[in-house]
């Protein structure tokens, strides 16, 4: 793989903060869902419903800071803010442990802020490096966030029966820390790459982005190209929860203490991890190289309406665990890098609002549709083969979208090649 000298420095910086990121996401969402285990699924629904309306509520905030503040200072100034929130649970949880409300608070903050979270860094990244670099360092990057979310369930089955879900919060808030500072040179990083490398994003952050508030849904609704991105997370969120709902249930029956819900989490987090590295730094670069983005973002459901079939024929707590395993592999390591190139062919505007629309308001629509349905399902007394079906059913429509979104990406690339030929970039 080529790496131009010119493009060293930002994507070392790039890496080394979606380790930081990765790692401490990955000790903030097992607290998540252990004490989502401790509240039970016969209450995720309403969680969901709190995450959906959070959501909403942050999405017009976020676009409100983006048309007021730099984006040079906006950016690192988030993950301090959700750095302060960890501290502050971290001392919430340290006083009150089983408390529920606090549970449901924490389930919902992280269910919110954690979409952000990547979302913020991957808008970051379209908008320091052009299609032709994303397709060649995007692997790259992502495998690098998959290393460092090997260090997170680590450290969280190791150090949760010492320090608690607490002092897991209080590695997190530290972790974040590292992120906010590394943030802040990629933002220096980017100025000097596009002062230098030829074909590398030519876009400011020294500016906020004009607009209306909700100018993410309207760019949202005039572009075919984004709305088949939207179908396609919409998709994917529904797939995600279903299993989600799977695990939930599974963990609370088979594991009565919270530590060893944990653990089992954390396991999972790790091979799915170190599977995903694996794949992104060795194997993903070369295969959307040679194939295309298209056969990147078809390839995760198909592999999931494998993996439904599987569950379906063979249920049980270890087929389970190799679904989720398959499905957050094929999610990370296959689906979001595909997925987050295909969003360096649009406007800077979109690359931060309707962006994280669908990134954030989208897939927790998802999540919160896919989870009423189930529960409607369950008032209904359709039980575990109903609920596969839906997913099979949804994983063929992802797939039909995947192609689509991929053939449109390719289109607009095509173009965008020949307007940077033609103006000599």
């Amino acid at each position: 793989m080529i790496i131009h000298p010119t493009e060293r420095r930002a994507l070392l910086l790039a890496c080394l903060c979606n380790g930081a990121l990765f790692a401490s996401f990955y000790i903030l969402r097992p607290v998540r869902d252990t004490l989502a285990t401790l509240i039970g699924t016969a209450r995720l629904q309403g969680l969901f419903t709190g995450t959906f309306i959070g959501t909403l509520l942050a999405a017009p905030i976020y676009a409100a800071l983006l048309s007021r503040l730099r984006l040079a200072r906006l950016l690192p100034g988030l993950f301090a803010f959700w750095m302060l929130n960890a501290l502050l649970f971290a001392w919430l949880l340290h006083r009150h442990a089983d408390n529920l409300w606090i549970a449901g608070s924490y389930f919902v903050w992280f269910s919110v802020v954690n979409l952000y979270m990547v979302s913020v860094f991957w808008s970051l990244m379209v908008d320091v490096f052009s299609a032709s670099q994303a397709m060649r360092l995007f692997p790259l990057i992502a495998g690098a966030g998959e290393l460092g979310a090997i260090a997170g369930p680590l450290l969280t089955h190791s150090l949760v029966g010492r320090f608690g879900l607490a002092g897991l919060l209080l590695l997190a808030a530290a972790g974040l820390l590292a992120v906010t500072a590394l943030v802040q040179l990629l933002v220096r990083a980017k100025r000097q790459l596009g002062a230098s490398a030829a074909g590398a994003q030519r876009s400011s952050l020294d500016h906020g982005l004009s607009g209306q508030t909700f100018e993410g849904f309207r760019e949202l609704l005039s572009s075919a190209y984004l709305r088949r991105q939207a179908w396609f997370v919409l998709l994917m969120s529904w797939v995600n929860t279903l299993a989600y709902f799977f695990q939930t249930d599974l963990l609370a029956r088979e594991f009565p203490l919270l530590a060893s819900r944990a653990q089992v989490i954390a396991d999972i987090d790790l091979v799915v991890n170190v599977s995903s590295a694996v794949i992104l730094l060795f194997g993903l670069g070369r295969l959307v190289q040679r194939f295309g983005v298209t056969a990147g973002l078809v390839l995760n459901p198909l592999i999931m309406i494998v993996a439904l079939i599987g569950l379906w024929i063979a249920p049980g707590l270890r087929m389970l665990q190799a679904l989720q395993v398959t499905r957050r592999v094929g999610q990370y390591a296959i689906a979001r890098p595909s997925r987050e190139i295909c969003f360096t062919v649009v406007e800077q505007s979109s690359r931060y609002k309707a962006k994280n629309v669908v990134d954030t308001v989208i897939y927790r629509f998802g999540d919160l549709s896919s989870a009423w349905l189930q529960a409607g399902m369950r008032m209904l007394g359709l039980g575990f083969s109903a609920a596969i079906v839906l997913g099979l059913g949804a994983s063929v429509a992802w797939g039909m979208v995947a192609v689509l979104l991929g053939r449109n990406y390719e289109q607009l690339r095509g173009r965008q090649d020949s307007q940077m030929t033609q103006t000599g970039c």
